[in-house]
């Protein structure tokens, strides 16, 4: 059983206990995430997340439990990256009990942030679920300093459960990646090694690739790992994890390509460096997914910038575009969306959202139904998620299927809609980075 969540709202924290404004602010951004109360390593311990766009100073914040003589705080110096989770061994000072709380103050001990209770341990532990901003729920497995590992309500794919073979036999062989629709009539893909641009258009019911070229970083140099591709108002543009001549060490970018290069070999126009600005990961578990938002749309719909913490307004961004590019982390599963310049190099990250999977592999934006699309390869047995707008404007899941019943479990890293919808269905690919019976390209439909 689930005890109470008790919320102390931004409101009641500034009228009732006249705390400063920007220590509210703080406040509201920062909430109790996953609580393990037995069996944990070392021990018992509270995870926080931060759900603002700027590091949060925890200096000082106490924990305790529902005893009030029971005290945990958290040591000086302590602070808490935007979107970062951290866990606080708090069985140093007390244990949590089968009927307990979790309680988190600011600085003091006497105003109170967030709070959650229940009246039996968990089987695992107890997390917010969607991770970050949902009610608590026993989660699936311990997921200490990482987001939730939450339980997954599926419905049944929704278009055909049929899915074929969309490429001629060994046609790219493995690594084949990111997919995106330019039309109906022209679908780009990028391997990831070695790092090669294809230009596919229809071949009878498949797709054949009519050219293939090889990518390089900004430099003229090196092999980029494209693992995801989305063609744009300003461009093509690949997410990398590394290069592929240096495959240890994460590179974490943003490639600019021209597509209409009549080059053999294309040299990125542009090129942005996120490594820094992203959370530490290993080199193969870095950026997988890209996909990009017009600005219209997101003004639109009240999309929340969380770096202003304000309404989105692309006026902030000077020449970042026409929309802004969301990049997804195989490494937790998290999608980060940034305001490029398009001149190179500069960036701000201006969101953080999760699709409640343990990893992402593409992204896909569906212009006629607002839906961003989320997909996870075979880790999350090839289901996907949409992501939409809510009410305070930020994106939050708001479905999650299955793969088609007549695909197997393939490891799935690329996916893409097309922009048109013919007799209710569009048609789907996904690319299978293994390659499996000789074939990496796939097609099915989606309802419309």
């Amino acid at each position: 059983m689930r005890g109470k969540v008790i919320l102390a709202t931004l409101s009641a924290i500034v009228l009732g206990l006249a705390v400063a404004p920007s220590v509210a602010q703080a406040a509201a951004q920062v909430r109790i995430n996953e609580v393990e109360s037995s069996g944990g390593s070392p021990g018992d311990w509270v995870e926080l997340v931060n759900l603002d766009a700027t590091t949060a100073d925890l200096s000082g914040w106490v924990l305790k439990d529902n005893d009030d003589a029971h005290v945990f705080t958290i040591p000086s110096g302590t602070s808490l990256a935007p979107g970062a989770h951290k866990a606080f061994d708090v069985e140093s000072a007390y244990g949590l009990g089968s009927v307990d709380s979790a309680r988190l103050y600011l600085p003091g001990g006497s105003t109170l942030v967030d709070s959650y209770s229940w009246s039996s341990h968990a089987s695992t532990t107890y997390g917010r679920c969607p991770n970050g901003t949902g009610a608590f729920k026993t989660t699936t497995a311990p997921t200490k300093g990482a987001p939730n590992a939450c339980p997954v309500v599926t419905a049944a794919w929704p278009g055909g459960t049929a899915v074929s073979v969309a490429d001629g036999a060994n046609a790219f062989g493995a690594n084949l990646s990111g997919l995106s629709f330019e039309s109906a009539g022209v679908v780009w893909a990028v391997k990831n090694g070695p790092g090669t641009l294809y230009r596919l258009v229809p071949n009878g019911s498949a797709w054949r690739a009519e050219s293939a070229k090889p990518l390089r970083f900004a430099n003229g140099k090196g092999d980029p790992d494209a693992e995801g591709v989305v063609v744009t108002p300003d461009g093509l543009f690949a997410a990398t994890e590394r290069d592929n001549g240096n495959d240890t060490v994460s590179a974490l970018k943003i490639l600019r390509f021209d597509p209409n290069s009549t080059a053999s070999t294309l040299t990125a126009t542009a090129e942005w460096n996120l490594t820094g600005d992203l959370p530490s990961v290993a080199a193969n578990s870095g950026l997988e997914g890209i996909s990009w938002i017009p600005d219209t749309f997101l003004t639109a719909h009240g999309f929340r910038d969380e770096h202003t913490n304000a309404a989105y307004n692309p006026g902030s961004y000077p020449g970042r575009g026409s929309g802004l590019y969301f990049a997804g982390l195989e490494a937790n599963g998290t999608v980060y969306a940034y305001a490029l310049t398009q001149s190179g190099g500069g960036f701000t990250r201006v969101a953080t959202i999760s699709t409640g999977f343990a990893a992402v592999m593409d992204l896909e934006f569906d212009a006629a139904t607002g839906h961003l699309w989320a997909a996870c390869d075979d880790t999350c047995h090839g289901r996907t998620a949409t992501l939409d707008i809510d009410a305070q404007g930020r994106f939050a899941a708001t479905a999650v299927y299955e793969r088609p019943s007549g695909m197997p479990d393939y490891n799935n890293e690329g996916f893409a809609i097309s922009p048109s919808c013919v007799a209710g269905s569009k048609q789907v690919l996904w690319a299978d980075d293994g390659n499996d019976g000789g074939h990496a390209l796939r097609a099915g439909t989606l309802a419309c």
